[in-house]
């Protein structure tokens, strides 16, 4: 009974069987079997690499971060502006003010041949003056000359000095006036350093807003919403060279995932593969003027890297571009094609980074072709390359049996089996 009923599905066999004895083989079909193997493993052995490529898809989203900040990552040589001349500032729009940055930030001496000068980091001639200041006598209270005192009342070293005469407004230009400048050997270190330049790397925070970042000569101090700048050190006559020429060797905006030493490591490859860099880097300016203003202006994009493993890198990457302006002509000059031009501010010396925050996100995920996928198109290519060879074998067979005058053999010298 059920070999009955199993016997009926013969009919929906799709796939018939021919007997060996009535089966013909040719040396084309031979050709045509080798070649079809051939091409079926090299697709295949592509389709194989194919899923093995790891590729990035590239999207844009809205920037949604909220109350973010930035972390820039700078190293700059002035190689003509002393490392006492040389101020960071940073500035935002929501009024944010940083001045005169130290905290995470190194200046190193240069001498005029642009070598380090060993052993005099700023942070070693801090420890010079906590070393004048433990041999003073307990009690001691200089005075701050006038200047706005700081809250202990006194000013006990010339920079605490210095800082008072900025707060008040004044310009410190008389240092051997001073009883703790005197003490310090101030002057003595500004003539010094008077022909060296100065190297400032570093790490600053600042608001994810529009800002500015700037490195100018002197302290800036605020007076009337506006900010001034004490310039009489720069702009002194003490007979050597000083301008605001300058190498750009790192300027980038990184996020809190690249303080994750493996996120970072991610982040740097990733960057390297798709060629996200930073333009400012190796970046170098030049001027023979001490009045002259350089200004960077730079467009930060949010990035986001999703990787294979799940791990997601938050950086940023920018582009920029800059303007140069020779503050000797004042706010009215002809620029290059003869065109009058006023200037809104008179500007100083120095080499200023305007930076805005862009409201996109741009989002580099890691992806690669599914198992699935990868399995069709294998099948794919198996079934398409026997089919297409099948039918070259088959034109040709029938092409050659037309041909052929008799029906005994064939001239590869198969035999043919006939009916009789």
């Amino acid at each position: 009974m059920a070999k009955g009923v199993f016997g009926g599905l013969k009919g929906l066999d799709a796939f018939g069987k021919t007997m060996e004895d009535v089966k013909v083989k040719t040396r084309t079909g031979a050709m045509l079997t080798l070649v079809s193997a051939a091409l079926i493993l090299a697709i295949t052995m592509m389709e194989l690499i194919d899923y093995r490529r790891v590729t990035v898809d590239t999207s844009i989203q809205v920037d949604k971060s909220r109350g973010e900040r930035l972390t820039v990552k700078v190293n700059l040589t002035f190689p003509r502006v002393p490392c006492y001349l040389l101020s960071l500032d940073v500035m935002d729009i929501s009024g944010e003010t940083q001045t005169d940055i130290t905290h995470r930030i190194s200046k190193n001496r240069l001498t005029e041949k642009g070598d380090i000068v060993p052993g005099q980091s700023t942070a070693e001639l801090q420890n010079e003056v906590d070393k004048i200041n433990e041999q003073r006598q307990n009690g001691y209270c200089g005075s701050c000359y006038g200047g706005i005192e700081p809250e202990s009342g006194c000013c006990n070293s010339c920079e605490e000095v210095r800082q008072a005469y900025v707060n008040r407004g004044w310009s410190f230009n008389s240092p051997d006036a001073i009883e703790q400048c005197v003490q310090e050997g101030w002057s003595d270190r500004l003539k010094e350093q008077a022909h060296e330049g100065c190297n400032i790397a570093g790490l600053i925070q600042v608001n994810k807003v529009v800002g500015n970042i700037h490195f100018s000569p002197g302290r800036s101090f605020r007076t009337a919403a506006q900010n001034i700048y004490e310039l009489v050190p720069y702009l002194k006559e003490d007979g050597n060279r000083h301008d605001f020429s300058h190498t750009i060797h790192t300027f980038a905006f990184q996020g809190y995932d690249e303080y994750d030493f493996e996120k970072a490591n991610v982040g740097i490859k990733l960057k390297q593969k798709l060629g996200v860099l930073n333009p400012l880097d190796a970046t170098t300016m030049r001027t023979s003027k001490a009045q002259y203003m350089f200004q960077y202006f730079l467009k930060v994009v949010s990035t986001q890297f999703r990787t294979l493993d799940g791990k997601i890198i938050n950086t940023h990457q920018y582009s920029a571009t800059h303007f140069e302006r020779d503050l000797t002509k004042g706010l009215a000059e002809n620029n290059q094609g003869g065109v009058h031009v006023m200037h809104g501010i008179s500007g100083i010396p120095g080499a200023f980074f305007n930076y805005e925050i862009s409201p996109i996100l741009i989002v580099h995920q890691e992806t690669r072709q599914s198992f699935a996928h990868f399995l069709t198109s294998t099948c794919a290519i198996v079934g398409g390359v026997l089919t297409v060879a099948s039918l070259i074998d088959s034109v040709a067979f029938a092409t050659s049996k037309k041909l052929k005058k008799g029906g005994g053999s064939y001239s590869d010298g198969k035999l043919i089996l006939t009916p009789t």
